[in-house]
């Protein structure tokens, strides 16, 4: 290749490689500027993201491979003469893949969600066409793939709008379950984000030798405020159940 030819073929590279990069970067930009201004699924922005990334990179290197004189027909030819070994080194991406793809049909989760899968629990953070990301609570990174969802069950915490919040109780025999749970339903509702209805309640579990077994539920309108609703409702109903055995 004399020089010229040279020169024009790294000109060709290097305008691709640019070109390639700063597109990536204005299609996520305009991705997030939509999403804030008309309030777009963030999980179908980030897997739209990351399908034109991955697009722009392909077709990126498949102009430098032909400028550089590689064949690319050849390539492929070879890839299918070992076929076998490249399918099942990407069975997982494809399975990651498809498993992402239902996540976003479905609507599964989305992104600030917090869901529980194998023990880890976390707030999603960001879902991709091979893996989800989330955050757990005492600010873990956590990478999960896709096809993960697929093969285990998992818990949306945030899937609904409202949350029932429970908290055990062991109440002594000399206290009158009914005043009990008359008292506790007036003071829980006196806590911000519980709702009215369907009220408080009072379930009776079990008899032991130190007292009755219950169970306090409460539904709240935020499924983000359980742990700190939970121990408001601690609070009130250990005054409950002291007020009741000094009376």
């Amino acid at each position: 290749m004399n020089p010229m030819m040279m020169a024009e073929t790294l000109l060709i590279i290097t305008v691709t490689v640019m070109a390639a990069l700063l597109f990536v970067k204005w299609a996520s930009y305009f991705f997030r500027k939509s999403a804030r201004k008309w309030d777009l699924d963030l999980t179908l922005i980030q897997v739209l993201n990351d399908i034109i990334k991955y697009s722009v990179y392909l077709l990126a290197a498949s102009i430098i491979l032909r400028e550089l004189g590689i064949d690319i027909t050849a390539i492929a030819v070879s890839l299918g003469i070992a076929g076998v070994a490249v399918g099942f080194a990407s069975r997982d991406l494809i399975s990651n893949f498809i498993s992402g793809m239902f996540i976003l049909a479905d609507k599964s989760f989305r992104v600030g969600d917090t869901i529980e899968v194998s023990g880890n629990r976390g707030k999603v953070e960001r879902v991709g066409f091979r893996t989800t990301t989330i955050k757990t609570p005492d600010g873990k990174i956590i990478t999960i793939p896709n096809s993960s969802f697929a093969k285990t069950p998992y818990l949306n915490y945030t899937a609904e709008d409202r949350r029932r919040v429970e908290l055990r109780v062991n109440i002594d025999y000399s206290i009158d379950p009914g005043e009990f749970e008359s008292r506790v339903k007036d003071k829980l509702l006196e806590i911000p984000g519980i709702l009215p209805d369907p009220e408080p309640r009072l379930l009776l579990l079990e008899l032991k030798d130190t007292g009755i077994d219950g169970k306090v539920t409460a539904w709240i309108s935020d499924p983000g405020m359980v742990s700190r609703c939970r121990s408001k409702m601690a609070i009130q109903v250990k005054e409950i159940l002291k007020e009741l055995l000094n009376g």
